[in-house]
Formats: C-alpha cells, sequence, structure tokens
C-alpha cells in the first residue's frame, strides 16, 4: 500500500490509498467504516438524451464520485472490496452506489482517523516492501503450498505423489520433481516444513535442481503438516525472523552501496 497523507487537524482528514495488493484491500476493510466519506473513479451509467432513442443499454463511463459509506464487503476469492453508500458528491447525489475496489485502485478517504488507523496504515505500507513468504509443508507422499497473506494462510496447491510400480524411492523423486517444478514460479523466502527427513532431502534435491531457490529455503521441523505446520511456524516467530533478516540484508546492501560511492568521490548521504 501507498499513502498520501493531506493536513489532519485534531485527526481529521483525507488520505489517499492506493492498494497494491489483497492484503491492501483486507486492511482497507477495517481502515473505512459507516459514515466515511470515500472518493474514488468509477464506472456508471450515463445516460444522455440520444441514449433514450436508443434500446441499448446506456454507456458505462469513468466519474469521479464521493460516497459516505454504510457497508464494506471483502470478496477475498473474487480479489476486490465493495464500499456502498450514498453519494454526496457528483451526478445523482442522493442515490446509492457501490465502488469495487481492486489492486491498482487510487481512493481518498476522508474522516477522523484513530491511532490504531494511522498503525495499519504504517503497517500496510512497510508490509509492501516485502515479497510474500511461502511455506511448503511436506512429508512422505504429500505437499501442501501456503502464501502467508496478512490476514492469514492462503492455501495455493497440494501436491501428492501417485501409485503404481514405482518403489518408494521412485515415488519420493517423482514428488521432488514436481515440487521443484511448481516452485519455479514463486519468489521471496521458502519455508520448508514437515516432520520426519523428508523435508532435509526436498532442499538437498533443491541444491542441485535448483540453487538458487535452495538459497532462500528456511527448513523448520514441525509435528504435523498442512495448515497445522503452518500454524507451528507462526507460533515458533520465524516469519519475524525472516523479515528481521530482510531489514538487515537491505541495510547491509545499502551501507555497502554508500561505502562504494564515497570510495568513488560520488555525493552520498547516511543517516
Amino acid at each position: 500500500m501507498k499513502a498520501e497523507e493531506g493536513e489532519l487537524q485534531r485527526g481529521f482528514g483525507e488520505i489517499r490509498l492506493f492498494q497494491e495488493s489483497l492484503d491492501d484491500l483486507w486492511h482497507l476493510e477495517h481502515l473505512i467504516g459507516p459514515g466515511d466519506l470515500v472518493f474514488a473513479t468509477t464506472l456508471r451509467s450515463v445516460e444522455s438524451a440520444s441514449d433514450k432513442l436508443r434500446p441499448d443499454k446506456p454507456e458505462k463511463r469513468p466519474v469521479r464520485l464521493g460516497i459516505r459509506v454504510e457497508r464494506t464487503e471483502f470478496h477475498r476469492f473474487a480479489n476486490r472490496l465493495r464500499i456502498t453508500g450514498i453519494i454526496e458528491h457528483g451526478d445523482e447525489a442522493g442515490s446509492y452506489h457501490t465502488l469495487n475496489i481492486e489492486p491498482g485502485y487510487e481512493i481518498s478517504v476522508i474522516k477522523r482517523w484513530r491511532p490504531v488507523d494511522r498503525e495499519r496504515i504504517d503497517r500496510a505500507v512497510k508490509a509492501s516492501v516485502y515479497e510474500a513468504v511461502h511455506i511448503l509443508t511436506i512429508e512422505e507422499g504429500e505437499a501442501e503450498l501456503f502464501r502467508m497473506r496478512q490476514f492469514g494462510p492462503e492455501a495455493v496447491l497440494t501436491i501428492t505423489s501417485g501409485s503404481g510400480k514405482e518403489s518408494g524411492t521412485g515415488l519420493r523423486s517423482s514428488l521432488f520433481e514436481r515440487v521443484a517444478s511448481l516452485l519455479e514460479g514463486i519468489t521471496g523466502p521458502l519455508v520448508i516444513a514437515g516432520p520426519g527427513f523428508v523435508k532435509d532431502d526436498l532442499v538437498r534435491y533443491l541444491r542441485s535442481a535448483s540453487p538458487e531457490l535452495a538459497a532462500r529455503s528456511l527448513v523448520v521441523e514441525t509435528r504435523r503438516i498442512g495448515i497445522g505446520a503452518v500454524q507451528e511456524v507462526i507460533g515458533l516467530g520465524i516469519l519475524e525472523r525472516i523479515h528481521e533478516d530482510i531489514q538487515l540484508g537491505n541495510e547491509v546492501r545499502l551501507f555497502a552501496e554508500l561505502l562504494s560511492r564515497i570510495a568513488k568521490g560520488l555525493p552520498a548521504a547516511y543517516g
């Protein structure tokens, strides 16, 4: 999320919010409530005199509206937040309208901002610099991948090894190949969790099959797989450690860049 704050008088005023992800929409649902005033560009049917002569539906055109919020609905699987209220600014004032906010949309919210609201915005803005953490839970014959959202774990996929004439070793190799192939598309840190030694064998396989992926993987021993393993990982504070390491890595990289600029006699600033 990106935020641009206007001048607030005793906590009241306008903040522009730019949503970049599904997590931002979830935060937005908790930031906006009944009575708040929200401005956004939306599509609305605009009927002209010539439209009345045609049987076709009126054309929908982009218009900027300000609505007084009555309710919000977060649709996780549709990747949108619906904000419904009465139009106060714009055409057809007094009528109802629903804003469908998706990642990539910018809105302005005018309200009295509580300290908890400001803290949530800060948290959403800071979280946007991190790539999503994925957790792969694995045991013999089965693996499950979860994406960590700010509102909780999101199941991405489940992989099971086939059956038939393959030996146990063959089934495991087949599972590892499928897992490695499906993990190629993800970026950011990966936690590999589960009981026993299968997770360790997977990491050894990845070191030869996908060294870059193995380098950003962290192995965690858990008693269970699936959502139970994810809960164990969260309880161990692993996600906080990962974000701290990323922050430290960014600071080291920036400091190295600073020293390089100083050595070359280029403009540099610290602090």
